[in-house]
């Protein structure tokens, strides 16, 4: 599965930066289908392949740079992967919960 498509590149690139947003827009969630682990995208540069977004359940819940193609290569049990939550629809930070 491809974690970030040419579709969600350019909603990406619509919403921009949201660095200095108070409750930004979160357009993509990633998950471990194993276990803990739930990433919460909400910018991306295509040409680094680094996006920014705040990560859940791993050692500590923070916001953060994510190398997704470090998230690509993640070898799960079951020969499974991080997944892309294709039933997630964009939400903002403060209606997360998060």
């Amino acid at each position: 599965m491809m974690l970030i498509t040419k579709e969600l590149e350019k909603r990406f690139k619509e919403v921009g930066d949201q660095s200095n947003e108070s409750n930004p827009i979160v357009i993509v969630k990633l998950f471990n289908p194993c276990g803990a682990g739930t990433w919460y995208l909400t910018e991306y540069d295509p040409e680094t392949r680094i996006a920014f977004g705040y990560v859940t359940g791993l050692a500590e819940d923070e916001w953060g740079s994510i190398s997704i193609d470090e998230i690509e290569n993640v070898k799960l049990p079951f020969g499974l992967k991080i997944e892309r939550d294709l039933y997630f629809k964009e939400q903002t930070v403060k209606d997360l919960q998060l």
